[in-house]
């Protein structure tokens, strides 16, 4: 229908001034029958859909005779007629681009769908393929949200080039606006013909239309060309990585730089030039287009947008910011400018104008379930685990199946102490994506906390076998400590260690189970390696010296018992270790400082008021040897040593 309009536009010029003519050299009988045949040929073209047409004709007639009944009738008919279609036409574009936007939430959600049973055909074979799938099937669906608003603000965009267009044909010559009519409707055929598949022909018509501009017209011919790089870039993206698609986009890119050699002042070609340059992700050139045209079209919010995006590609933050606060001034109502205000806020530290800038965007779309989902990472950040939780829980309301919210959502719900709703988040993103290896970690870790270490074994287990990292080895070995089997705990720890050579933990527990067991020997060697990545650890230090005591080597036990107290001088049991061992080392008076020491900060240790009895007797200090143990056995009635505590007294 449309095309049929542009068409008969074209030839209106003609039939108007042969109207005129005819009606004003003729009277009589054949007036009137000329008469009544124009309003029969007025009457076809308005079955056929030819208003235009018919308006001329009409136009004709009125000109002689205003209040011709007949002729009024018709071109109120033809007007109405021709408003409704447009307004039909319109609310098809916005079907097409919701029926696209469908189409390509279809697409991705068959292929997260295809890729998630091949990764249960392979076993989990190919480990994160399922979580990447979600996330492209995610960053897809938004990008197709984002290109369907990017399309509908481009149809505007033409509405109002035509109108304007419209207008500027208006004030030529008839002569002129038949040729640059006619240019026009064979443009548009063109276009129709590239949406067919026709490139040839499309080709050759819009060769045809330029050639009838006239020279100096130039820029009614940039704004063609202009339209034809559009049409062939339209073209491109439905055929994307194909030969087709390939050259529809490269004379995009050549009639689009043709329209500039003839009027640079048009914003409409940069930005198909920058839309070309964004899709090679060539982000420095589509920022540079797109800056251009908006600085020619000021009051086009799509043109900044897009240029901070490019920009935000980049890791140009600061000048994204600038372009997206342009965005939001041009047009508050547009709730993607603010989401990408809010990510451009976030990387320049402003944390509080990002959330602002989130609340913004969800204002505008309540059901906006991205900028839940940010707005909960921010409040996660902060330690408001209570407004994390609620954000990541409206996100979810709006996109259930948003696997990055339910597993941070678990992760908020832990830190605030929940690990039951914690548990349920993280089973919940497992449903969605089996075998994601990130999520059954966070479930084991969970699950530990819940003292149940056989659902913590199992998780832990598939999360190592999805994806063997060093700190999900070293989960499993808590998880294998937890359900008592040390000797695939040891096997846990040892693998861990052996993914990464800096790993204090696993090493740390490997000594702790061998110190256990009483096998110094093997401790020792884990233990050192862990001590030459962190010689200040208190653990590895104190451990060192439970494990050099434990083979009587007295004076490497004091010397990591001395490094331990460094990090933790108020340990009582590090100081009663580093008295006893330098007890071992034969140096009482040591030893003797140390209890003493240890009993100024817990002074009702029975062990240290028995031993330091024991080494004051051994120094011959006979007076603080009893006392030591009187105020023992009055404080401790019931100490395991008693009996002994009393001999030593008897024989003082």
């Amino acid at each position: 229908m449309k095309r049929r309009i542009i068409i008969a536009a074209a030839g209106v010029i003609v039939l108007l001034a042969g109207g005129i003519i005819f009606f004003a050299g003729r009277s009589g009988a054949a007036s009137r029958q000329r008469y009544h045949n124009t309003l029969r040929v007025v009457r076809e073209y308005l079955d056929q859909g030819e208003y235009q047409r018919a308006l001329s004709l009409l136009e004709g007639i009125l000109i002689e005779n205003p209040d011709d009944e007949g002729a009024v009738g018709l071109r109120n008919e033809a007007l109405e007629r021709q408003r409704s279609d447009r307004e039909a036409a319109r609310g098809a574009a916005g079907t097409a681009q919701g029926e696209a936007l469908e189409s390509a939430l279809a697409r991705q959600a068959a292929a997260v769908a295809a890729q998630l049973e091949a990764g249960r055909r392979d076993g989990g074979a190919a480990p994160g393929a399922a979580e990447t799938a979600e996330a492209a099937a995610r960053a897809a669906a938004e990008a197709a949200a984002e290109e369907a608003a990017e399309r509908q603000a481009r149809a505007a965009e033409e509405e109002q080039r035509r109108l304007a267009q419209e207008e500027e044909l208006a004030r030529k010559s008839a002569e002129l606006q038949v040729l640059l009519r006619d240019a026009r409707d064979m443009v548009s055929r063109g276009g129709g013909l590239l949406r067919e598949g026709d490139a040839a022909g499309a080709e050759a018509l819009y060769r045809e239309a330029l050639e009838k501009v006239p020279p100096g017209e130039s820029r009614f011919g940039a704004e063609l060309r202009s339209e034809v790089a559009d049409a062939y870039y339209e073209a491109a993206a439905v055929r994307p990585g194909t030969p087709e698609g390939a050259e529809a986009l490269s004379r995009a890119s050549s009639y689009a730089s043709a329209a500039l050699e003839r009027d640079r002042t048009l914003a409409r070609p940069h930005a198909t030039l920058g839309r070309i340059a964004r899709d090679k992700r060539q982000w420095e050139q589509a920022a540079a287009e797109f800056r251009e045209a908006g600085r020619l079209e000021a009051g086009n919010y799509m043109y900044p947008l897009e240029a901070g995006r490019a920009l935000f590609n980049l890791r140009s933050y600061a000048g994204a910011v600038e372009d997206f606060e342009t965005a939001t001034r041009l047009n508050p109502q547009v709730e993607t400018a603010w989401y990408n205000l809010g990510g451009a806020y976030r990387m320049t530290g402003r944390q509080n104008d990002a959330l602002a800038a989130y609340r913004r965007a969800i204002e505008l779309k309540p059901d906006y379930a991205v900028a839940h989902r940010e707005i909960g990472r921010i409040l996660a950040a902060r330690g408001d685990q209570a407004g994390a939780i609620a954000a990541f829980n409206r996100c979810l309301l709006h996109a259930p199946q948003d696997i990055a919210a339910l597993r941070e959502l678990g992760a908020a719900q832990s830190a605030a102490g929940d690990h039951a709703a914690a548990e349920s988040s993280f089973n919940r993103a497992l449903e969605l994506s089996p075998q994601d290896a990130q999520t059954n970690y966070n479930l084991a870790l969970v699950l530990l906390e819940l003292k149940k270490f056989e659902g913590a074994l199992a998780a832990a287990r598939r999360a190592a076998e999805l994806d063997p990292k060093a700190v999900y080895f070293y989960t499993l070995g808590l998880a294998c400590e937890g359900s008592g089997s040390d000797d695939d705990a040891i096997s846990a720890y040892t693998r861990a260690a052996a993914l990464d050579g800096k790993y204090l933990r696993p090493r740390i527990n490997l000594g702790k189970i061998y110190l256990a067991r009483n096998m110094p020997a093997e401790a020792l060697p884990v233990l050192l390696e862990a001590w030459r990545t962190e010689p200040a650890s208190f653990e590895v230090n104190n451990n060192l010296g439970a494990a050099y005591a434990k083979q009587e080597d007295w004076a490497k036990s004091v010397e990591f018992y001395e490094k331990a107290l460094l990090s933790e001088p108020d340990n009582s049991t590090v100081r009663l270790n580093l008295a006893r061992a330098y007890v071992g080392a034969a140096n009482l008076g040591r030893a003797r400082d140390q209890y003493q020491e240890l009993l100024r900060i817990a002074p009702d240790n029975g062990d240290a008021l028995f031993e330091l009895g024991k080494t004051c007797a051994s120094l011959g200090d006979i007076a603080a040897a009893r006392s030591s143990l009187e105020t023992l056995l009055r404080k401790n009635p019931d100490y395991p040593g008693k009996a002994e505590a009393e001999r030593i007294l008897g024989g003082l």
